[in-house]
């Protein structure tokens, strides 16, 4: 496709707001500087002096600090670059675009409530948004004339791309996903593992280097033992995969995901049917892997990839003699993007929200899984269930990906609609995190999500 052509009517720049200037909002804020056909005159944060912050580390200048609607609407017209903290403050400003980047599903339900409610569009980076309420607001921007959208520089948009190419290329599914953030690096010298800055001891890991011919249950097993000072489960993985499966068919093999660790030429081995000397139980599945390499070896770089079923010997053979990825037996191949580039390739969605009033993801999105929060301990009443770090996780609490249903009581709850929640109920280890097991209030994420079931499972389920 040619870009150029494929953008080339716009009648003139994209007016984007970007809300949330951490590493993906700055990283599209520095890139937007050389995008002729995006204008981001405005930034949102937690205050405004953050926001201001950021921009100007991004080399914006003339930044206007504003603190109300009036301020932004003076900034505006006197065409200064505008650093809110309320997205209240500017959403009637004359741009196209919301960008939301928070992280905070919470505060993220908000901004793209009140975008949408202005006419705009919404480029929702925030993934832990999107797996509670992303169908449901897209319907809600639908009616409205707007769309709301993933995002290319995530894996989630990347990865909904890369499937519906195969499809319309008639490949078939074997199983689609992405590699996880960090690989795992074994050093033979030193006998470690590092992933993420971590670096650990791997005591028997170069025994397990290789497949060869080994079968694959025990080199998976046999690796993940060795490399059990690492956490093997994040659940931000399991999250995009919710997103993705929003807009394609696709289902975990298992509600926890396999998440091999496995070298980039494992991959259409490991993610092969069982029939096929795979891990798989059927077709049509969706996985992680934690990409295996030793130090200078190149990276996955957190991309994502499509397992593919080889039906036609003679071309996969060829393709196999030009470097492509087959598995073991032949039977599958793996096609892959090993890029995923943040903030700084997002701009294509942005555009094409913006200019086609086209969504990365499907035209008609509906919620297929959620992912549920699992207690790792015993949870015991009053527990703040607070989700830090970069990865937004919550402590002593694991994820699995369930088929998505109404919302009611005793049914396990979606991930981050709990998140930050405080617990009402004790919860034991093993045991899901259920709607009423958890304080909550005043929650617009609550309120858009029982809007959302009553959408597409026709009624809305009380938490009492």
């Amino acid at each position: 496709m040619n870009y150029h052509d494929y953008f080339g009517h716009a009648p003139r720049p994209i007016g984007v707001c970007i809300v949330g200037t951490g590493g993906f909002g700055r990283s599209f804020m520095a890139q937007s500087r050389h995008i002729a056909l995006l204008d981001l005159r405005i930034a949102v944060d937690v205050d405004s002096a953050t926001a201001a912050a950021a921009m100007k580390s991004a080399g914006f200048e003339a930044v206007a600090e504003c603190r109300s609607k009036e301020e932004a609407q003076r900034a505006w017209e006197n065409g200064q670059y505008i650093a809110a903290g309320d997205v209240a403050h500017v959403v009637d400003l004359p741009f196209d675009v919301l960008v939301e980047a928070t992280g905070h599903a919470e505060a993220g339900a908000r901004h793209a409530e009140l975008a949408i409610s202005a006419g705009k569009h919404v480029a929702l980076v925030s993934k832990e948004v999107d797996s509670v309420i992303g169908p449901g607001l897209a319907q809600m921007a639908s009616q409205r004339g707007t769309v709301v959208t993933p995002v290319d520089g995530d894996q989630p948009s990347l990865l909904i791309g890369l499937v519906t190419w195969a499809e319309v290329l008639g490949f078939e599914i074997v199983c689609a996903g992405k590699s996880s953030e960090y690989d795992f690096v074994f050093d033979p010298l030193t006998g470690t593992l590092t992933s993420n800055g971590v670096v650990v001891d791997a005591p028997g890991f170069a025994d397990h280097l290789e497949l060869g011919q080994r079968d694959v249950n025990e080199i998976v097993a046999a690796r993940s033992r060795s490399a059990a000072a690492l956490p093997q489960r994040a659940v931000p993985d399991l999250c995009e995969l919710a997103v993705v499966s929003h807009s394609i068919d696709l289902a975990p093999d298992c509600p926890g995901l396999h998440c091999p660790i496995a070298r980039i030429s494992e991959v259409p081995t490991f993610f092969s049917t069982q029939t096929d000397g795979g891990l798989l139980e059927g077709e049509r599945r969706m996985d992680v892997f934690h990409c295996l390499r030793l130090p200078g070896e190149v990276s996955f770089a957190g991309g994502v990839f499509v397992v593919v079923r080889c039906r036609d010997a003679a071309s996969w053979s060829l393709l196999a003699e030009k470097g492509h990825v087959l598995s073991r037996s032949g039977a599958t191949a793996m096609v892959y993007l090993p890029r995923h580039l943040l903030g700084l390739e997002a701009a294509t969605s942005v555009l094409d929200a913006g200019l086609r009033l086209r969504s990365s993801g499907s035209r008609h999105p509906q919620p297929r899984f959620d992912i549920a929060a699992i207690a790792e301990v015993d949870l015991g009443t009053g527990k703040i269930l607070a989700a830090t770090g970069h990865h937004h996780a919550i402590e002593q609490v694991s994820a699995v990906l369930l088929p998505a249903g109404p919302l009611a009581a005793e049914q396990p709850a979606p991930f981050y609609l709990v998140a930050n929640r405080r617990l009402i109920r004790p919860v034991k280890a093993g045991d899901p995190i259920r709607l009423a097991d958890v304080e909550l209030d005043a929650s617009l994420l609550l309120s858009l999500r029982q809007q959302q079931d009553a959408r597409f499972f026709g009624h809305i389920h009380d938490k009492k």
